[in-house]
């Protein structure tokens, strides 16, 4: 996987088969970076005092990737550099490895008819003389493509005009240097949350290292699939990764007993295998439904998830947590299943409808409430940067609430210390309830049900005696001043308060009968309790509009 370090100060390798364009891009790549550039060929050339040609008709290619390795180990300590390597280079193990720890490699990925036009004129390429070039081109395409796609990078340059492919390698690598790597620890399992702008155009290279088969199960609702799933499969097929794709309806009542029987039956009936990944294209339905899939189907397989609303990236894509709806209430029966990697592609937020990115920044702020007071600060101060998609901000906002949650979960990651991760769960309880009442049907979203959970537990607490009330009145300010709602009065609908604390019985959180709720001393300052009663709340839910 790419690693950020390797692109300061390092050597970039271009690799890629003979009429690639690694010599001609790498000069112009390395004038555009104001650093030298190597050409391997020439060098093994000059230390050989002979031409590659001679070399492979004298002394034979093993001879010659022993001295192409000595003499890229010896380029690649005069970093920085620009180093063209020979198309054989990166198929050798040795130096592949080499390659993949001490520089970034870039992959000019080619069809052959590209190739064959660059080549045509070619006459000193020793493996291109002895038959059909389109025929010798194909077969070598077949064996060394698969080992490209280990590259950190790889870039498309079908018949692309030079200054194209290096202005596509210059903003790749902006976006990579850009590139957040959050790491998440725990107990039994590690995996890294990855935060930029256009990672689905690399998610091929991103997966490469982790897969253990080359197919993929693609799990997707329709419309994140006419958005994006196009440049998701494009960057597979280029790294060289198989892959079925599984659509679903949107919206939450796919979370649903029906849909996650008819996603299982479409991989027995696709021959999934134990060690073929499911991806989970979307938002936080599609992660939880694909996460419950992987977690049960022949036991469990691997799982990736790529989130495409601020709400998963920031919240349901991290920690594990999958699982449906049932009819009693919301994610009663689901499991605890981390994903192998997380890649949080912010780029895709520019076509979320803005109600929804607003949805998914209540859980930004929720996690400032629970027990980070300068991140509801700094939510306060950035708030409009975040929601207008300045990436600078938006990123960070992503990177900030993802490193909250892997903090509280490192150490409850199955949610059994009423401490730790029940905490996370601030304002959800409510909120579950107001969305249950409501039948998961878009009048109010899951992010804006979280936001007035939080409202109604801040206002419950001053209501108590327990939190002062400016702070409640700062955080109600602040949520709407991004149009959140704060009241159940803020909901176009009539609601009985009697139907919601019925409601509340159903949480996963009762225990004993009674219900652990997430309380507040203040901003920051979150504890559990199961000693609220329900004439608090009857107070609360009526004074807040409820009839």
């Amino acid at each position: 996987m790419l690693n950020k370090k390797k692109l300061i100060n390092h050597p970039i390798a271009l690799i890629g088969l003979m009429g690639a364009g690694k010599t001609t891009i790498g000069k112009k790549l390395a004038q555009a970076l104001s650093i030298p550039f190597v050409d391997s060929d020439q060098e093994v050339e000059k230390t050989a005092g002979c031409t590659i040609a001679d070399i492979f008709e004298q002394y034979g290619e093993e001879e010659f990737r022993r001295v192409e390795h000595e003499v890229i180990r010896r380029l690649i300590k005069q970093s920085p550099i620009i180093l063209a390597t020979g198309g054989g280079a990166f198929i050798h193990p040795k130096t592949r490895a080499l390659l993949k720890e001490q520089t970034t490699t870039i992959w000019l990925h080619c069809n052959v008819e590209t190739l064959l036009e660059r080549i045509s004129q070619h006459t000193h390429r020793p493996l291109l003389n002895s038959g059909n070039k389109r025929h010798i081109l194909s077969n070598l395409m077949m064996t060394r493509y698969p080992i490209y796609a280990e590259a950190d990078l790889i870039i498309p340059c079908h018949n692309n005009l030079v200054e194209t492919t290096l202005t596509h390698i210059l903003s790749t690598l902006e976006r990579a240097k850009h590139m957040r790597t959050l790491p998440i620890q725990l107990s039994n399992t590690k995996y890294n949350v990855l935060i930029g702008s256009q990672l689905l155009q690399q998610a091929g290279a991103l997966i490469t290292p982790i897969l253990s088969q080359k197919k993929v199960f693609i799990i997707a609702d329709e419309n994140v699939a006419a958005l994006h799933l196009q440049t998701l499969t494009n960057s597979l097929n280029i790294a060289q990764i198989d892959f079925e794709t599984i659509l679903i309806p949107p919206g939450e009542n796919t979370k649903s007993f029906k849909y996650f029987e008819q996603v299982i039956n479409q991989l027995l009936e696709k021959n999934v295998e134990r060690k073929t990944p499911i991806i989970a294209l979307g938002g936080g339905v599609t992660g939880d439904l694909s996460g419950f899939a992987a977690a049960t189907v022949l036991r469990g397989v691997p799982f990736i998830q790529i989130p495409t609303t601020l709400l998963s990236q920031v919240d349901s894509s991290v920690g594990g947590k999958t699982g449906i709806n049932t009819h009693t209430g919301k994610n009663l029966v689901g499991a605890f299943y981390q994903p192998q990697i997380v890649i949080a592609d912010t780029h895709t937020l520019n076509t979320l409808p803005q109600r929804e990115l607003v949805a998914g920044y209540a859980e930004i702020v929720k996690a400032g409430l629970i027990d980070d007071s300068e991140l509801f600060e700094w939510c306060e101060q950035y708030s409009q940067k975040i929601l207008s998609k300045d990436h600078q901000y938006l990123d960070e906002a992503v990177e900030r609430a993802c490193a909250f949650k892997a903090r509280i979960i490192k150490n409850d990651e199955f949610e059994q210390n009423s401490k730790g991760r029940n905490l996370l769960n601030l304002g959800h309880s409510l909120g579950h309830t107001l969305e249950a009442e409501l039948g998961y049907d878009g009048r109010i979203l899951h992010g804006e049900a979280v936001a007035l959970g939080c409202c109604l537990i801040f206002k419950l607490c001053t209501q108590l005696g327990i939190c002062p009330k400016e702070d409640t009145d700062r955080v109600l300010r602040h949520f709407q001043s991004v149009a959140l709602p704060t009241s159940i009065k803020d909901i176009d609908t009539p609601l009985k308060a009697s139907n919601l604390l019925q409601h509340l019985q159903h949480d996963k959180k009762v225990k004993d009968g009674k219900l652990l709720f997430i309380l507040v001393n203040g901003i920051g300052k979150t504890f559990t309790s199961q000693d609220v009663n329900e004439k608090d709340l009857l107070e609360l839910l009526i004074n807040d509009g409820c009839v």
